[in-house]
């Protein structure tokens, strides 16, 4: 990746998740992400990342089916798995210009801040989470019986 920002002078703008059940929130986080440079590089945590950080029962959505569907956004030109539970060795790799994150991180949680030579903290779309969407789904079908969902 640096050797193309090199030669073809691009802005690289880098962001990461798990993005188990992408939702409207995480598309307003990508898509702004995006205007800010030139390339957007979407980090995403491996499963087995996923399951340290989020515990057993995710991801939802295995790795491969996220990354595609990350893929399949306009907004987004490249996605990468990392394996480890934050993506320091990927933003140290990519050397990106701007990394980009959800305003729900305070700057000094922020992963990979001293790398870079801009930080930006995107706004939340109010209740929207994947943990909020799980939430609705078990209270909607989590009694029912498994042949009517």
């Amino acid at each position: 990746m640096q050797i193309l920002k090199k030669k073809r002078h691009k802005k690289i703008v880098f962001t990461n998740g798990c993005f188990d059940l992408l939702h409207a929130g995480h598309v307003a986080l990508l898509e702004r992400s995006r205007r800010l440079g030139d390339l957007l590089v979407v980090g995403l945590n491996s499963d087995s990342s996923v399951r340290r950080i989020k515990g057993s029962k995710r991801p939802l959505v295995n790795e491969q089916a996220r990354a595609k569907v990350l893929a399949g956004l306009t907004s987004v030109d490249y996605v990468t798995l990392f394996p480890e539970d934050t993506p320091l060795e990927t933003i140290r790799m990519l050397r990106p210009d701007v990394l980009v994150k959800g305003g729900d991180y305070d700057l000094s949680e922020i992963v990979g801040r001293a790398a870079v030579k801009k930080v930006v903290r995107v706004p939340l779309v109010k209740n929207l989470s994947t943990t909020k969407l799980i939430q609705k789904i078990l209270a909607a079908y989590g009694g029912k019986n498994k042949s009517s969902a």
